[in-house]
């Protein structure tokens, strides 16, 4: 317990689970861990070392795996620190570096996936005039700027958690810090704090999804028009997928973030399942839904590891 008048040096990460599940609970995201971290690696890989892998759309998968990477690697091992030791210290920098990170590639990611879908929009919607629209300088560029935006606007939450004081308790009863938690547990009930989080996700989740469901809807419409029926099922099956992966990333987090900014307070066990469907399954899945599937990254990944020479013909479509 603190005195209102002593500052916070460090928080207390406390996992509550039951100890039954603690084995299993570390074992499944580590294993969940090493493949997000042997699939993206590879896709990241296989694209730089691949120069006819340079084209727009691969240079949106290289930058989602690469999202994905650095997911899984800010998260996973404090949670599974976390669980295995139930409680861990950690000092009041390294938190708050870890909160922030994690905002950020969330944004990042959010509004990468938001990038995507306008591109596959573009691809169907207006085929001719693509190769003009989306180049790779443009994407370049694009992918550059994302980050930029990504990095200012989080900045404003590490600039109100500084402005928080902790004299009731610092711990943290998740398995990793968190901006709402810190909020919910500092001194203060000024609403500004949990409204600007509410505007965040607002702008940067909600809006970027409603883009992408619209987009998706229109590739949907003109698979419908198409008279190919090769061509409706392989639009379809694009979309689906596609759509999975964005359900599985927007859904529980929107939820995680939304609820706290208004004010509900999640309970440990039901936030931190949407914290790691979140964040954590998507960048396993990720390299399966985007890249794996993909006729040029397979053929590419047989020539890494067989040795052999290919020559696959690049499809931008």
């Amino acid at each position: 317990m603190f005195n209102s008048s002593l500052s916070v040096s460090e928080f207390v990460l406390h996992c509550e689970i039951k100890p039954e599940q603690i084995n299993i609970t570390a074992t499944l995201l580590i294993l969940i861990y090493l493949v997000s971290l042997i699939g993206n690696l590879l896709v990241i890989l296989i694209i730089i070392m691949n120069h006819q892998l340079q084209s727009p759309m691969y240079i949106y998968i290289c930058t989602l795996a690469m999202i994905d990477l650095a997911n899984s690697t800010i998260l996973i091992p404090k949670m599974v620190s976390a669980v295995l030791f139930d409680s861990l210290v950690v000092a009041y920098a390294a938190c708050l570096a870890q909160m922030y990170l994690i905002l950020n590639v969330e944004l990042m990611e959010s509004l990468l996936l938001m990038s995507m879908a306008i591109d596959r929009y573009i691809a169907v919607i207006f085929p001719l005039r693509y190769p003009s629209i989306v180049t790779s300088k443009a994407v370049c560029i694009g992918v550059t700027l994302l980050a930029i935006s990504a990095f200012l606007i989080d900045i404003y939450c590490i600039m109100f958690v500084s402005e928080l004081s902790f004299c009731e308790t610092n711990i943290l009863p998740y398995c990793f810090c968190d901006y709402a938690t810190m909020v919910h547990i500092a001194c203060t009930e000024d609403p500004k704090y949990l409204l600007v989080l509410s505007t965040i996700v607002i702008t940067t989740g909600v809006l970027p999804l409603a883009i992408i469901l619209f987009s998706y809807f229109i590739i949907a419409l003109a698979a419908l028009r198409t008279s190919s029926v090769e061509g409706k099922r392989k639009l379809f099956s694009t979309c689906l997928t596609h759509l999975l992966v964005v359900g599985l990333f927007y859904i529980p987090l929107l939820t995680s973030y939304i609820l706290p900014g208004a004010g509900v307070k999640l309970s440990t066990e039901a936030y931190n399942a949407m914290v790691i469907v979140g964040n954590v399954v998507p960048p396993m899945t990720n390299p399966i839904i985007y890249s794996f599937r993909n006729k040029e990254i397979k053929s590419s990944i047989y020539k890494l590891f067989s040795g052999k020479r290919t020559s696959p013909k690049i499809n931008n479509q």
